[in-house]
């Protein structure tokens, strides 16, 4: 059966039919008791309103196939273009400083991805390499204005000791082994949901410092580095015994531990019993080690960290018969985002934003610079 937009537009296109439809009206018109003079002005105005009434409906659509294709029901709005996914990091390019020495040029969109599969389990969850996408593209920026690498001909290096971790994608892919596709895929995806979204404060990007684990909440920057930031400030975080390793224990025997101190030649005494080597042990407000004097020489947590090569400045020490056993809780400096507590929030449903706004006080989420 037609619709009543095909029999208009059927009327419109045969005049015939609307002659029908006013000499069907003529005809019930003539009756006795109804005047010329009535029935004329009455057919005038039923043939009039019949073209009013259809003649719009030819505006709605063109013919096809000798029927009227009307609009939707609610016109669809008209709204700005969409730009590309990753139209912003496509569009900036970034030297790298290779280890050998040589210099790669890509875009933004490429390094980023080859920073994320570096820096975080790719079977993490989408809304935590999402965050870890903005933090390592915000870093990235920070960097940059920093010219470190300039004097190489570079921006950014791929030493994660001096900027941030990096592979390749044939490394990546080795190491995914079947997960290789999905992962790619996945990383490429959380690199562009959050195309060119940066974290700034006071108008600049921010040092957006990660780490792998926390125990229970996060470091004040002052307390690793000696400089305050106020978006780099303790704040709890929600990881625990679901994280491989989170709990580790060292052990050093009194020559090893004799050998690392010389090694670092902190000018240390060690001349005593053992039992007096580790004395005045400092804990922050996160429960870290703020200081331990090592022979009489005062050392911050994240001093005796890499002087005894653990996994966390969040340790406990113990000394029995010339052994020592450090028992170390998470991994990682401590400041700014926990890779895991990230992951941690993003299975409980916060969103990479809200993940953010957590680990980075204060910051403001904004679109490149």
């Amino acid at each position: 059966m037609h619709n009543s937009s095909n029999i208009f537009y059927e009327i419109l296109s045969r005049p015939h039919i609307l002659l029908c439809f006013v000499k069907e009206g003529n005809k019930n018109l003539q009756k006795p008791w109804i005047s010329s003079s009535v029935r004329r002005p009455f057919l005038t105005g039923l043939a009039l309103g019949l073209v009013l009434l259809l003649l719009p409906l030819t505006t709605l659509g063109q013919p096809k196939d000798g029927w009227v294709t009307l609009l939707p029901p609610s016109p669809t709005p008209v709204t700005e273009s969409i730009p590309p996914s990753s139209q912003w990091d496509s569009a900036q390019t970034i030297r790298v400083l290779m280890g050998d020495g040589s210099v790669e040029s890509m875009t933004m969109a490429d390094y980023l991805w080859r920073v994320v599969a570096a820096e975080m389990p790719a079977s993490f969850e989408p809304e935590a390499l999402r965050a870890q996408s903005v933090c390592a593209r915000t870093y990235s920026l920070w960097k940059l204005s920093a010219h470190s690498h300039e004097a190489e001909g570079a921006d950014i290096c791929a030493d994660s000791s001096c900027c941030q971790a990096y592979t390749t994608p044939e490394e990546a892919a080795t190491r995914w082994g079947e997960t290789a596709k999905p992962y790619t895929a996945k990383l490429a995806e959380a690199v562009a949901d959050t195309d060119g979204q940066i974290m700034t404060y006071g108008g600049a990007p921010i040092q957006a410092v990660f780490f792998s684990s926390a125990s229970g909440a996060t470091e004040n920057a002052e307390a690793v580095w000696g400089r305050s930031l106020p978006y780099l400030v303790s704040v709890d975080s929600p990881e625990g015994d679901e994280v491989p390793n989170y709990h580790s224990t060292t052990t050093l025997s009194a020559d090893q531990m004799r050998a690392l101190v010389e090694k670092a030649a902190i000018g240390a005494d060690l001349s005593a019993d053992p039992s007096g080597w580790l004395t005045n042990l400092v804990r922050t407000s996160s429960g870290r080690v703020a200081s331990i004097d090592v022979g009489g020489v005062t050392l911050s947590g994240g001093a005796a960290r890499s002087l005894f090569q653990l996994r966390s400045a969040c340790f406990t020490v113990t000394q029995e018969n010339g052994v020592f056993t450090f028992s170390v809780t998470g991994y990682g400096h401590g400041v700014g985002l926990s890779q895991y507590g990230a992951n941690a929030m993003a299975r409980s449903g916060s969103t990479w934003q809200d993940i953010l706004s957590h680990y980075y006080t204060g910051v403001t989420l904004q679109t490149g610079l």
